[in-house]
């Protein structure tokens, strides 16, 4: 591993397969990652503003956003880490099977870092969670302000 600097990931995904398959990538990769993991856009926004269940969470450097969730989609969920001022500039990557050019424009209007498609193909797969390796690497975003839960 190029970096023992623990990473802290919010991954936001519903689908049992994608789940394991992004921690096992994670697990062998180039940086140590905590990958905590909701499957519905509520806990997902509860967990980011450290809401009833969620005080402990800790703080993710990055999150990565599946579109398509049960209670709450990703792209409410996008909209309330923006509109949000302790979340507003926190790193989001779109990690979804939609390929809608509305969707993408939509996402990057509210300014995500990137927005793959999930591949098919195991390898293609990988590739993208290695990407998202990368950005974790490159990323210096530790300066975020604490959300107020006062």
């Amino acid at each position: 591993m190029e970096n023992s600097e623990i990473k802290q990931i919010l991954l936001v995904e519903d689908n049992l397969g994608d789940i394991r398959l992004i921690k096992e990538v994670f697990n062998y990769g180039k940086v140590p990652v905590n990958l905590n993991v909701v499957n519905n856009g509520v806990d997902a926004v509860s967990f980011l503003k450290r809401d009833t269940g969620f005080q402990d969470a800790p703080r993710p450097e990055l999150v990565i956003l599946d579109l398509n969730l049960p209670k709450k989609n990703g792209k409410e969920v996008l909209a309330d880490i923006r509109s949000d001022k302790h979340l507003s500039n926190m790193p989001v990557i779109v990690l979804t099977s939609s390929e809608a050019e509305s969707d993408v424009q939509i996402c990057k209007s509210l300014k995500i870092e990137h927005y793959y498609t999930k591949p098919m193909e195991l390898d293609k797969f990988v590739s993208v969670i290695e990407e998202i390796e990368d950005f974790l690497i490159e990323n210096k975003n530790g300066d975020q302000p604490e959300p107020d839960n006062s």
